[in-house]
């Protein structure tokens, strides 16, 4: 198993939606502190759009990134036949061998014979590019219902990007997740969270925390995924809080990450 950086572990630094800092990290900034963190792989996710950048800032990226030895992966939102077709593009552009493609709930609706059928000519594309499409399983996605669009898909090409925690959100508790996607996944989001009860008994929220200090089986998971290729690419991410305020927030992100980054050595060192 292959560590690298999912840019969602800047989440903070690098902006979203209305917390947006004064000086957002870049493509480029991601890239730095990869190279710092002693890792040499990462994952542009929708956080950070790779299409945002111009013709030459994209080839200038790829190029930083060969010289540093880092491979570069890349990934988009919602499944939009031109928006991937446009990724494919710049996966060619970075030597990406991976595009992480996350549906979601409007994805859900459509049905899988549909779906499958708009995914069969993109899948082709890939892979005639040397590029596997890896679908994410994101918070309003079910399960059930990815496996049964890869089935349909029937293609090498096409497989999953796991996140271990992402489908509470569907109502499906991480290890059936995980049983049910792991033979079909060739990408891995790695993440901790704990469940904690509210102090006057209204319910409970889950929250994000480093890796390896929460209710997260991480030497479990990657057992299940003991069949995956021995290269498979295994993102770092969190789900540190906003807190107080964004300063705050953004403070935290590096002291989260470098913990995370340290115990995902520990976890996968051997394996």
């Amino acid at each position: 198993m292959r560590l690298g950086l999912g840019s969602y572990a800047y989440r903070w630094n690098i902006g979203i939606k209305d917390q947006v800092p004064a000086h957002p990290m870049t493509p480029f900034d991601v890239l730095e502190a990869a190279e710092k963190m002693g890792l040499d792989l990462i994952q542009y996710a929708d956080n950070m759009p790779l299409e945002a950048l111009s013709p030459e800032d994209l080839e200038r990226l790829a190029a930083m990134a060969r010289e540093k030895g880092i491979t570069l992966e890349v990934g988009t939102q919602c499944f939009n036949a031109e928006q991937v077709s446009r990724y494919i593009e710049i996966c060619k552009v970075i030597s990406s061998k991976i595009l992480r493609v996350a549906l979601d709930a409007a994805d859900a609706q459509i049905p899988v014979p549909e779906l499958a059928e708009q995914l069969r000519p993109l899948v082709e594309d890939a892979k005639e590019a040397g590029i596997r499409i890896a679908i994410e399983n994101h918070f309003n996605y079910p399960s059930p219902r990815m496996v049964e669009l890869l089935k349909a898909v029937d293609d090498p090409a096409l497989g999953i990007c796991l996140d271990v925690a992402n489908s509470i959100c569907a109502k499906e508790w991480p290890e059936e997740t995980i049983a049910m996607l792991a033979p079909y996944t060739i990408n891995l989001h790695l993440k901790d969270y704990v469940i904690e009860p509210d102090p006057y008994g209204v319910g409970f929220r889950i929250r994000g925390v480093p890796l390896g200090t929460g209710r997260a089986d991480i030497p479990w998971i990657l057992d299940q995924l003991a069949h995956c290729d021995k290269d498979m690419s295994v993102l770092v991410e969190h789900w540190l809080p906003l807190g107080n305020s964004l300063e705050e927030a953004m403070a935290q992100e590096q002291p989260w990450l470098d913990q995370t980054v340290a115990a995902a050595r520990r976890f996968i060192e051997g394996r």
